[in-house]
């Protein structure tokens, strides 16, 4: 009796030369069902060479058998796993081929489907500059900027249809995430784009006509910005990010300390309109006076006008990844020493930015906490900004601090908050005061005194650190003793801390350690099942998952994560000021 069977894996793949279209598109259609969260199958399909099949298939006559090798090529590339692959579809030829039929096709779901292929590949390392090298230019003007909206100011309602729907525009700034986490080399590369800063600043100003806040192609946006913004005065040339002298009085820089709290907080004075910008002055949004020519690329990362978007979206979005790459952005911006931090963290203030950036602290998101935390650390750098966070943000700064309740936050966080406690307590008594009368001195003892309680030695030296300042105002020493404190709670001499390091550590690392970037993932495709005239499963159930890339970078810490396919991987931070984060997104498989 004839009967129907499923065929082996080399049958499939040999099925992907038959002469005809229809069997060429549902073997690869098969593969794709077959790949789908089977890591050991995708491996096989590699060793068998069915990737430099599939990538043939992709300068097909047939739209059919090009779309079934793109969702094949798609699952084959999908998770962490699959790093051999994606170095193979790049050997392979796979990236030029990919943007050969980007460019040729006028089928959008094929459209969709090639730039989920490259959102996937974007989340391998190895492959990241290859892709910068030969699509940056082709997504950027075929995808970004069209679909941005950023280049038809006059057909505006139009493109706000196609900013809110386009999984194109959401893949494509998924990868573009990923690629701003590749290094110094990735970043000057997309930084000079030709359009891409000015599409992917305009996608953060759109959603504000439209209140999409929360859309996934906003937080791949912001994510990428929080990146290209990283050690921008490292890395840009100095002739570029020379100050100018009429932004000091543009931006107020002269304004007496008595105008402060009228600044930023919002308060009402007599005789003078609210608004926050001097009369006559740069309003925050239009052209600068003293620049002959509009801002544009790469000027647009650092320029005060920036400011606005980030704040508009850390007040009005719910999503914790563009909230904390809003922060970031402004975290690195505000870094360092070079002239337009300065005039980023008195925009900040200006725009009455600091009240939002406090008001995130409260949230109950680790992450978004710790990017708020070292924001506000940068923002004190300004004396006046300084004035300001002690005198409206002291107490929600103490209650982050673990003490009485559990706390939900990292020692990365709570060592970010040290740290802003520290400069903010810094050359000001009036804001040490105010910590005390807060209640921090009693959470920052037990913190650095705390031997056993779980705290990391960075946590016990960021509190040290800060009580030691604390102890600096011969003036308080008087308040502190009343309330019960002594020399023995504020100063805890490092070889104290060095000793109780090792305590905690019977046995140590005969070799460094290294922390390496953890990648998370998301994606979404349907998988359909294939039909090759041989039987299989017919309860085949269709699969859906999002596909995100997130990459970070604020104020001297590196933040990366990687997002590809449907699945997920947790999220990786380090640093102190600035951070840089990469997240890479997959696209995913069906």
């Amino acid at each position: 009796e004839f009967a129907w069977r499923d065929p082996e894996l080399p049958e499939v793949i040999h099925m992907l030369q038959h002469h005809f279209p229809s069997v060429q598109a549902n073997a690869a259609a098969y593969l794709q069902h077959l790949c789908y969260g089977d890591n050991r199958v995708k491996v096989e399909v590699c060793h068998l060479g069915g990737i430099q099949h599939l990538v043939d298939q992709l300068d097909h006559k047939v739209a059919e058998v090009q779309k079934s090798a793109c969702g094949a090529l798609r699952n084959l590339v999908y998770g962490k796993a699959t790093d051999n692959n994606k170095v193979a579809l790049r050997n392979c030829g796979g990236v030029p081929a990919l943007l050969r039929l980007l460019r040729k096709t006028t089928d959008n779901e094929v459209r969709e489907l090639v730039t989920g292929v490259l959102w996937n590949l974007s989340s391998c390392d190895a492959v990241k500059m290859t892709i910068i090298r030969d699509a940056l230019t082709t997504l950027t003007n075929t995808v970004v900027i069209p679909h941005s909206g950023w280049s038809s100011v006059s057909h505006r309602d139009e493109h706000k249809v196609k900013f809110q729907s386009s999984l194109l525009l959401r893949n494509t700034t998924g990868c573009l995430r990923n690629l701003s986490s590749a290094g110094e080399e990735a970043r000057s590369q997309l930084r000079c784009c030709e359009g891409l800063v000015d599409s992917l600043l305009h996608v953060l100003k759109a959603c504000v006509n439209t209140s999409d806040y929360d859309s996934k192609i906003v937080e791949n946006s912001v994510c990428t910005l929080r990146n290209l913004s990283y050690r921008l005065e490292v890395e840009m040339p100095s002739s570029r990010l020379l100050g100018n002298q009429e932004l000091d009085t543009l931006l107020g820089f002269s304004s007496p300390a008595k105008e402060l709290d009228y600044l930023c907080w919002g308060k009402r004075r007599r005789g003078r309109k609210r608004g926050g910008w001097p009369d006559d002055k740069w309003d925050g949004v239009g052209p600068i006076p003293g620049f002959s020519q509009a801002l544009r690329g790469a000027e647009l990362l650092w320029h005060p006008i920036v400011v606005k978007p980030y704040l508009n979206l850390l007040a009005e979005s719910s999503n914790p990844a563009t909230l904390e790459g809003a922060a970031g952005s402004l975290q690195n911006l505000s870094a360092g020493n070079w002239k337009f931090s300065a005039y980023i963290r008195a925009a900040v203030r200006k725009e009455k930015g600091l009240p939002i950036l406090v008001e995130l602290l409260r949230m109950d998101n680790d992450r978004v906490v710790c990017s708020v935390a070292t924001a506000l650390r940068n923002m004190a750098l300004d004396g006046r900004n300084k004035e300001l966070i002690g005198k409206y943000a002291m107490r929600d700064l103490v209650n982050r601090l673990p003490g009485g309740s559990p706390t939900v936050l990292s020692d990365d966080t709570v060592a970010s908050v040290c740290c802003t406690l520290h400069e903010v307590t810094s050359r000001n008594m009036e804001n040490a005061k105010a910590l005390a009368d807060s209640g921090g001195i009693e959470k920052l003892v037990d913190i650095s005194k705390g031997r056993g309680k779980g705290y990391s030695m960075k946590v016990v030296k960021a509190a040290a650190q800060v009580l030691n300042t604390l102890w600096q105002y011969r003036e308080l020493r008087s308040l502190y003793k009343q309330d019960g404190w002594n020399y023995t709670h504020f100063v805890t001499p490092v070889s104290t801390l060095e000793r109780d390091r090792y305590l905690s550590q019977p046995t140590l690392p005969t070799s460094p350690l290294q922390m390496s970037p953890v990648i998370q993932s998301g994606g979404s495709a349907t998988s359909s099942p294939a039909m090759l005239g041989i039987r299989h499963s017919s309860n085949y159930q269709r699969a859906q998952s999002s596909m995100q890339l997130n990459t970070y970078y604020g104020d001297n810490s590196l933040h990366k994560q990687q997002y590809t396919g449907s699945e997920k991987k947790t999220p990786y931070f380090i640093g102190t000021y600035s951070s840089q984060s990469g997240e890479d997104l997959r696209r995913s498989q069906v």
